[in-house]
């Protein structure tokens, strides 16, 4: 039973007698990409979708997910998870600002992706108008298997991104562009 635990895969690294050495950006991206901290911002179907991810059978905690945040400033992934209307456009750009860096965000179903079905005058067309989207999970809803796919793919983002990334011009353009100082 023991051999069917997989533990996470360790950084490159050069190892010597009693030594292992690597990069700073390789172990904490490791650290970040196993102790992500949802912030689910469900509004409709998809919201329940999410509910059945966190739930035994799928258990999101098996990817260092364990503890979903209501908190903001306590998160570092936020779920946007169903339609959003334009009145709530504002608060979800507030949520987002009072994460704390570095933040990922998933826009879960075609609702908080593109509008989905409902392109109307009141329903914001894709939260990446207000907020910047890490992963898209496509879907109406999606399957929980696509939510935890969206997640590693976040994972993936985690552990690779080197720390100064978020300083470079790049980003910070990227920022500008959605308003966000």
């Amino acid at each position: 039973m023991a051999s069917d635990i997989k533990l996470a895969e360790a950084p490159a690294s050069y190892d010597g007698p009693g030594f292992s050495a690597t990069s700073f950006d390789k172990i904490i991206g490791l650290a970040r990409a196993n102790s992500l901290w949802p912030l689910p911002f469900a509004t409709s179907c998809c919201g329940i979708e999410f509910m059945s991810t966190m739930a035994s059978t799928y258990d999101l905690a098996r990817f260092g997910s364990e503890r979903p945040s209501f908190s903001p400033r306590q998160a570092d992934m936020l779920l946007v998870a169903g339609t959003i209307a334009k009145k709530m456009g504002p608060v979800v750009k507030q949520v987002y600002l009072q994460m704390a860096e570095p933040r990922w965000v998933i826009a879960i179903g075609a609702c908080a992706s593109s509008g989905g079905i409902f392109d109307t005058y009141s329903v914001l067309q894709g939260i990446d108008r207000i907020i910047p989207v890490d992963v898209y999970v496509p879907g109406c809803p999606p399957r929980p298997e696509q939510i935890l796919d969206g997640v590693m793919q976040v994972q993936e983002l985690a552990k690779n991104e080197s720390l100064r990334r978020r300083n470079t011009e790049e980003y910070q353009k990227l920022l500008n562009s959605y308003n966000i100082q």
